[in-house]
């Protein structure tokens, strides 16, 4: 199918420009995988820019353009479906604690109001804030002290000594919001379509030119990816799952004390009073996409929320839940144009996603039909990620040619040998080597430079992950030189698999090799041994060759595995030599002349080299190359020992192309016996 515009991901984010765009005159598709699972229902409607107290200057002027949006907003809304959003200009109040009065109390809130006036405070009286804190513009927020807060809001906990009062902010029924886009979005003519889950973005010199799915391709002019918690599948952005589990009580019919008619925004807590209801949540964890509500995730709600407001003991709970936020590094959105000129991304709203719905759908769809990017886009665009290489790594010519003094370089010598080529793409260096287990960044940077590779193995998800040791990985080498073999550690399944290595395709493409389709394939199910699955390894290769990947396979060292491999398309095969960071060296020979003598393919040694006579050795059987990680840095000297490495790998090479001597069973004098001087 084609469309004229494709948005990737159905939460409100999504719908609300699908919208945006449809009333504006563009034909408009919502492809949505499960529309239960966006984080809209990990929120409880709170539209609170203020009593959230966003100190980001750009991201607060976002949250007030968008609150002041809502009336009119919704009102269209509304009016187009016959629903209610549950929109109300409420209010919300935040109490504090005695403990927290110092951080969050009287005259030392970080932003705040408009001075309402002067003049001394009475007894339970409100105040606004001192003018020194007062905030840029139009955002009202008062002070109230004990006595004021518990006659403004009775029942609230003893423990309460005073708190905030955000007139401006507000609330939305999270739920009905949703439903209520979806039905506009049908009103209005989007095509909707669930049930559908994008695989890949497939890019061609700089644009997408269609999505993979589970049902095909699909095909737009342009592109917007809104999925939420789970963009990062699709792109290597910095975007990650936040858990939030969340929970409602009911309200009995005879509470014993006034029912709850306000937000109350805690500490670590929330409680939203909707009908017959209340709202309790939300906690933030980071724990992937972990589903499920948790004792230990519900006890803290309860205990924060009794705290704030102790009735709640005694009302029936009526439902828990759970959804998965979209969050930054920096806990702000990403908005704006992506590294394709086709692909606009609207994603990462973490916490805000309510709130910042109706200007991200007006933001959004004014920079794709008018081209023209509000100024404040610039605060949010994905480039604020990414940086300069700090350490440019130098790439030398090839060591191989020795040329040194008196010494011959391999050119002069009397033997011909061919470059590495693989999948079309010409290399000089037989060594690739690895960014893992270094002890620091300028470790890694120095030994790749020591080592002239020319090729260089990065963990997809150890990068997007920033594990320990891989924080700007990314950054660190110069990808103008070294070409990026993205590799899926890690990966259990073939299905786990698939998915890393296309995000390893987006990641190279964003760091400039918009060529870049290889893959080292590692599907390793076996924690122990890490020995790679040849089912799974298989099935995987089969599917990402048909997708336009050169497939560097890692594999035991089965040679019938190795040539059905390269059967399916594989552009190498990496057998190992014994298993990964073990330091043992050659246990797999045999296997692996039978590899090589039967490949048309090249072969690549890979995993369990240990020292450079290995290396060398590996090479005389006639490997086409060598990929070696942990012998280099696990070194006590990583940048010598790659350089080492570099030798052996070029020595082993020439000594191939050489020729070995015969063996024999005698001896054979070095010096023949005709000519010697006798008595």
């Amino acid at each position: 199918m084609t469309s004229e515009i494709v948005i990737i991901g159905g939460g409100v984010i999504g719908l609300a420009i699908a919208i945006e765009l449809k009333m504006r005159g563009t034909n408009v598709t919502v492809l949505c995988r499960d529309f239960q699972a966006a984080a809209t229902h990990a929120a409880a409607g709170m539209l609170a820019p203020d009593a959230e107290n966003i100190t980001n200057e750009a991201m607060r002027s976002l949250c007030w353009r968008s609150r002041a949006l809502y009336p009119d907003w919704t009102t269209k809304l509304e009016e187009l479906t016959g629903l209610n959003t549950g929109y109300r200009a409420c209010g919300i109040l935040a109490p504090v604690f005695e403990e927290a009065q110092g951080s969050r109390g009287q005259g030392s809130r970080g932003q705040g109001s408009r001075e309402q006036g002067a003049g001394s405070k009475g007894k339970g009286e409100i105040s606004p804030l001192h003018p020194s804190h007062c905030p840029p513009a139009s955002s009202p927020a008062y002070w109230l002290n004990k006595e004021a807060i518990h006659q403004y809001q009775p029942g609230l906990g003893a423990e309460v000594v005073g708190g905030w009062w955000y007139p401006e902010d507000a609330q939305v029924d999270n739920k009905a919001l949703a439903q209520v886009l979806r039905t506009a979005a049908e009103c209005v003519g989007v095509e909707l379509k669930d049930g559908i889950t994008v695989e890949a973005f497939l890019q061609q010199q700089g644009q997408v030119v269609g999505v993979q799915t589970n049902v095909g391709i699909i095909r737009a002019a342009h592109y917007v990816l809104a999925s939420g918690a789970w963009s990062n599948e699709l792109l290597p952005l910095p975007v990650l799952p936040r858990k939030g589990q969340m929970l409602s009580v009911r309200v009995p019919e005879f509470a014993p004390e006034v029912p709850l008619k306000r937000i109350l925004f805690g500490q670590n807590i929330y409680i939203v009073p909707r009908r017959d209801r209340l709202i309790i949540g939300a906690t933030s964890e980071d724990v992937g996409f972990t589903p499920n509500n948790t004792p230990d995730g519900i006890q803290k709600l309860l205990q924060a929320a009794i705290r704030l407001y102790p009735q709640l003991k005694y009302y029936p709970i009526q439902e828990f839940w759970w959804g998965f936020r979209p969050a930054t590094p920096d806990e702000l959105p990403i908005l704006g144009t992506s590294h394709c000129q086709n692909l606009t991304l609207a994603t990462g709203h973490y916490r805000n996603g309510i709130l910042l719905t109706p200007v991200t759908a007006v933001l959004i769809a004014d920079l794709i039909l008018e081209q023209k990017p509000d100024p404040l886009l610039a605060d949010f665009h994905y480039s604020r990620f990414q940086s300069e290489p700090s350490t440019p790594t130098p790439m030398l010519t090839h060591s191989a040619n020795f040329s040194n003094g008196n010494r011959p370089a391999i050119s002069s010598l009397p033997i011909q040998d061919s470059p590495l080529i693989i999948a079309g793409k010409t290399f000089q260096s037989r060594l690739m080597t690895g960014t893992g287990k270094y002890r620091s960044i300028e470790e890694m940077q120095q030994s790749v430079a020591a080592s002239d590779c020319q090729i260089v193995t990065v963990a997809v998800r150890r990068v997007q992950t920033k594990a320990p040791g891989h924080e700007g990985l990314a950054e660190a080498l110069d990808w103008t030189k070294i070409w990026m073999l993205p590799n899926t550690a890690g990966c259990q399944t073939a299905e786990e698999a698939i998915r890393v290595a296309r995000l390893g395709r987006e990641m190279a493409k964003l760091l400039g090799q918009e060529d870049n389709n290889f893959v080292k394939l590692e599907v390793i199910p076996d924690l122990k041994y890490l020995l790679p699955d040849p089912i799974g390894t298989l099935q995987a290769a089969e599917q990402l060759v048909k997708e336009g990947f050169a497939v560097l396979p890692y594999i035991n060292a089965d040679p019938m595995l190795a040539k059905r491999l390269e059967e399916v398309g594989c552009a190498t095969v990496m057998p190992l030599a014994s298993p990964i960071g073990s330091g043992q060296g050659l246990k797999t020979t045999a296997n692996i002349q039978i590899i090589i003598e039967n490949a048309n393919v090249p072969v690549v040694v890979d995993a369990g080299i240990g020292s450079p006579s290995e290396a060398a050795q590996a090479m005389e059987l006639g490997a086409d190359a060598l990929l070696i990680n942990s012998a280099i840095a696990l070194s006590p000297n990583p940048a010598a020992m790659a350089r080492a490495m570099n030798l052996a790998t070029v020595a082993g090479r020439l000594a191939y192309l050489a020729g070995r001597m015969p063996i024999k069973d005698y001896a054979s004098p070095s010096s023949p016996l005709t000519g010697t001087i006798t008595n």
